[in-house]
């Protein structure tokens, strides 16, 4: 018997380095101190489409990340609000860049790094970001950001506009459902998408919609259905939030294209050490210590166990505490 989900097939479906594009276009005109800086890369990044709106307020630094963070850094201390933009594997590859120009002088530039994770496919693992949040994470005062939808991807584009200090968003190349989801607020508000109980899913970017569909397909077997929250940001987190997720679930498994190693599994996994009381357990699901490979989306979501079918035989052979 086929399986009913939550996701309609109707859904509409957009990368959200695709709502990126559109959504910096659309707000530089409310917001004019933004300018944006690219690596040769705006065609994937979609910064074309601020490109063609605002010429002038655009800067094409060609395949050299290193001087565009400089640039971007020091363009901040005119007063200018500057999106620096490429891959994410190739913008946090310049590390040293973004840890002294934006991070050690609170530079208010907004790093934008897409197609991250194993889900951009045939690309291959050198273009892979499946380090960046725990490279950003280590940067004091680096808020630390994944949209889950679309228009969660929007709204999140206005809240880095007018947040001071540094922040990365990180952005996918795959199509992502807009799901109807509570509105971002703020970095650590990860809200409820499906009550639930005994367990938490906290699911990041493309995960949250096989996160959802395996809840479903648990509660069907006769398991508790586990609660699904949107995990969108890995830095900083609420206490608040942690403290009353902590203090309603004995287990939070954490889903995510990212390394299991320093991503946002990792934030939370160290949160729930140490501050709550007593301890939970916090089960990071991600790609384990490998690099990716080349290969078609659909096949690599499939080897790394990115599906609900996969999700929901993990959690059968687990030896869960609820």
């Amino acid at each position: 018997m086929k399986t009913p989900v939550p996701i309609p097939k109707d859904v509409e479906r957009m990368a959200t380095r695709a709502a990126f594009g559109k959504a910096l276009a659309h707000f530089a005109e409310q917001y004019p101190r933004v300018v944006c800086y690219d690596a040769d890369l705006s065609k994937s990044t979609q910064t074309h489409l601020f490109a063609q709106k605002y010429p002038e307020r655009f800067f094409q630094m060609g395949i050299q990340e290193a001087n565009m963070v400089g640039a971007a850094a020091g363009i901040s201390f005119t007063g200018k609000i500057p999106f620096a933009c490429s891959f994410a594997a190739f913008l946090t590859g310049r590390y040293d860049q973004i840890r002294m120009s934006v991070g050690y002088s609170q530079a208010n530039v907004k790093l934008v790094g897409t197609h991250c994770g194993v889900g951009i496919g045939e690309d291959g693992h050198s273009q892979m970001g499946l380090e960046d949040i725990a490279l950003m994470r280590a940067v004091p005062g680096m808020s630390v950001l994944q949209p889950s939808t679309p228009t969660e991807c929007r709204q999140m584009v206005e809240w880095a506009i007018l947040h001071r200090g540094p922040v990365y968003l990180r952005l996918t190349r795959q199509g992502l459902a807009d799901l109807p989801l509570p509105p971002f607020k703020a970095p650590g508000h990860f809200p409820l998408v499906k009550e639930g109980r005994g367990k938490a899913f906290l699911a990041v970017g493309a995960l949250l919609e096989p996160a959802l569909e395996a809840a479903v397909v648990l509660e069907e077997q006769g398991h508790s259905r586990p609660a699904v929250f949107n995990a969108s940001s890995a830095k900083p987190l609420d206490d608040g939030v942690m403290e009353k997720l902590c203090d309603r679930f004995q287990e939070l498994y954490v889903f995510e294209d990212h390394s299991v190693l320093g991503g946002t599994g990792s934030a939370l996994a160290e949160w729930a050490s140490e501050k709550a009381n007593p301890p939970v357990r916090v089960v990071r699901y991600g790609v384990q210590d490998v690099f990716g490979e080349s290969g078609t989306p659909k096949a690599l979501y499939e080897k790394h166990g990115f599906t609900s079918r996969a999700i929901v035989s993990f959690l059968r052979d687990f030896p869960t505490l609820s």
